[in-house]
């Protein structure tokens, strides 16, 4: 892994590519191998992207120090992180859960920098109607709960996938650090203040018992230039349960960001290999 200060947090970080650079966020208590997995197969096959995939604080291999306190801390970290690796140049944010929650607000920040935004599954403050948790596939005695409690698709194939690329992640969590900056998850500025008018795609799992699919649809008037993919079959795991839609979702979503930047190069129209992710 790389690394790049920020004050006194080492952030640390893993990239492919070259080109456009495009950020992805993941969620809490894990690390950056869960987007890694789950995106990495259509973001190199559009080529013509930098991808970007670090550890949140307190989470992975980068550590949350005392002064670490909030989600508004936590933004000016990776406003940092970005400022010093992108630069001036468009950038592109992909978000899962918690890390849309933050997503949102790096782009509200600078959203002339902002070049598209995708969130999937988001922690929103608006969340409603969050379904219950129920399993739609599997015997139901695969796993441990920590697997039981976020899967719906209890396969032995989805467990796999967990224990590869979840459990090593939320085994490095700092417990502490994420206790003391959940106490203040909410940022101080929602990010509401401005309408953004780029390429934006909202996914949400019509199953998800973690934050629910109805605030996602709310964001609508917020991007105007967002499409809205609420799917079935899947919950909060989304990105790991339906990878094929997913897949298509982020390929149309970066063909409308090179259509409206032409700062972002062309996207490929080669087949998606996933391999054994």
């Amino acid at each position: 892994m790389e690394s790049f200060q920020v004050g006194a947090v080492d952030v640390r970080y893993t990239e492919h590519g070259s080109g456009s650079p495009v950020v992805v966020l993941h969620g809490a208590g894990v690390d950056h191998r869960e987007p890694e997995a789950c995106l990495e197969p259509a973001l190199a096959a559009a080529g013509g992207l930098r991808r970007i995939y670090p550890d949140l604080p307190g989470m992975g291999q980068t550590h949350a120090p005392e002064s670490v306190r909030s989600a508004d801390d936590v933004v000016d970290v990776l406003r940092g992180f970005v400022d010093g690796i992108a630069g001036e140049e468009p950038v592109l944010y992909v978000g899962h859960s918690a890390g849309a929650h933050y997503a949102r607000e790096l782009v509200d920040r600078r959203p002339e920098q902002a070049a598209g935004l995708a969130l999937v599954c988001p922690l929103l403050p608006e969340t409603r109607d969050v379904p219950a948790h129920r399993r739609i596939a599997g015997p139901g005695d695969v796993g441990d709960e920590d697997f039981r409690s976020y899967f719906v698709v209890q396969t032995q194939e989805m467990h796999d996938r967990y224990q590869r690329y979840v459990a090593p992640g939320a085994a490095l969590a700092d417990q502490e650090a994420m206790e003391r900056i959940g106490e203040r998850w909410a940022l101080s500025r929602p990010p509401e203040g401005q309408v953004f008018d780029r390429p934006t795609l909202l996914v949400a799992g019509r199953l998800d018992s973690t934050v629910g699919y109805a605030a996602t649809a709310d964001l609508l008037d917020h991007y105007p230039s967002a499409t809205l993919a609420i799917l079935d079959g899947a919950g909060h795991a989304l990105p790991h349960e339906q990878p094929g839609v997913l897949d298509a979702l982020i390929l149309d979503w970066l063909g409308r960001c090179r259509e409206s930047s032409a700062t972002i190069g062309a996207i490929s129209t080669v087949s998606i290999d996933r391999g054994d992710r």
